[in-house]
């Protein structure tokens, strides 16, 4: 692993010493934060702790976060109990084209039990505007999801906006917003947002898989997805993940004590983008990202899965899409209506404050080297 080139921290990121310390140092403490005795309540102490570190990253009342495991688990507690808690509404939904697969298999689930869902399609850079969502609205509309964060190509849509748009229209219809890939990843803290209902999670962060959160305004009263012994307020049951909670806060806590991490990470975006230009004068960018972390590239001409194997076969991690679609074709690209050359071609890169000038030169190289043993079966 010494040797791995990796550029798809959007698909997941190393787990932070800090985070690891912090786990190990939990994995001792193995109380029931639910126990009554001193050895469970200091275990109930120290999720309270790790819940405040967290929330104060937000921007929250730590009485407004609750922890989940994934994000995947925060989206579909979300929407599911969304539209439930307002069912008198309607049962319209609206959500865009370029969701993750967590938002967007959940939707047509909720299809299959007589909810109608728009979905909102984005522009070629992958965006979409609040006139879009204003123009979507009806009286029967339930909840809105929208992205904070485009995962496969950095693009930040304007959810801000777009919630003064809903509450324009009717300020009872719940806005939910999906923000893994947007916490810690940009300026402004999430709870600015204004969105009822907001997803996090840590493996994105630094922390181990395993862990996240939802975040759930004052007021709304979101019923539970997970029913039993009435943990996390009696929204979220089942007995707390305390170690993979405090290596969450300690991944959060280091993260944003790193004042210069968005700077260090925009400068090797852009110095990675300028390497491959001048190695692959044929490369084309598709979006060079709104965010600091995340870009989008094609190759035309090449299909990217193949390009994605050949580079994993010299140790550089690069990847064709979202990690969650397990080789299926990017719906996110196809939405933005690419010619189907690029859309063949299309590659996420994806880094982080410690990626290096050396690692993006490796990548440009190996990306040359692959592109020319791979001309004569692929142009």
């Amino acid at each position: 692993m010494d040797n791995l080139i990796y550029f798809d921290y959007a698909a997941t990121t190393p787990v932070r010493s800090e985070a690891i310390a912090a786990m190990l140092d939990a994995l001792g403490q193995f109380g029931n934060p639910s126990s009554r005795y001193e050895f469970g309540r200091e275990a109930a102490r120290r999720v309270k702790e790790h819940r405040d570190a967290v929330a104060e990253a937000f921007g929250c009342s730590p009485s407004e976060l609750f922890f989940t495991s994934c994000g995947t688990e925060g989206d579909n507690w979300a929407i599911r109990r969304g539209v439930e808690l307002n069912r008198r509404r309607g049962k319209h939904i609206v959500t865009t084209a370029i969701e993750h697969a967590a938002v967007l298999e959940t939707c047509k689930e909720l299809e299959l039990q007589g909810y109608e869902v728009t979905y909102l399609k984005p522009d070629r850079a992958g965006r979409v505007a609040p006139e879009q969502l204003a123009a979507a609205l009806r009286p029967d509309t339930a909840l809105v999801s929208m992205m904070l964060v485009n995962n496969e190509t950095g693009a930040v849509l304007p959810v801000s906006d777009c919630v003064k748009a809903v509450n324009a229209f009717n300020p009872a219809i719940l806005f939910h917003c999906d923000a893994v890939q947007g916490f810690l990843k940009t300026p402004k803290t999430l709870a600015r947002l204004g969105a009822d209902l907001v997803t996090i999670s840590g493996h994105k962060v630094g922390a181990p898989k395993g862990i996240g959160a939802l975040y759930i305004k004052k007021g709304v009263r979101l019923p539970p997805l997970v029913t039993g012994g009435g943990q996390e307020e009696g929204l979220r049951s089942g007995t707390e993940a305390t170690a993979q909670i405090a290596a969450f806060a300690a991944a959060v806590r280091a993260g944003a004590a790193d004042s210069a991490r968005l700077e260090r990470t925009a400068a090797i975006k852009e110095y990675t983008l300028a390497k491959l230009k001048e190695a692959l004068p044929k490369l084309e960018v598709i979006s060079a990202g709104d965010v600091p972390h995340i870009c989008a590239i094609t190759l035309p001409g090449y299909k990217s899965e193949v390009v994605v194997r050949v580079l994993g076969d010299r140790g550089v991690c690069v990847s064709s899409g979202s990690a969650c679609h397990k080789g299926r074709p990017s719906h996110v690209f196809a939405a933005m209506n690419l010619p189907k050359p690029w859309l063949d071609g299309a590659l996420r890169l994806s880094f982080s404050p410690e990626s290096t000038r050396e690692e993006a030169d490796a990548l440009a190289a190996a990306l040359r080297d692959a592109s020319g043993s791979l001309f004569t079966t692929l142009s």
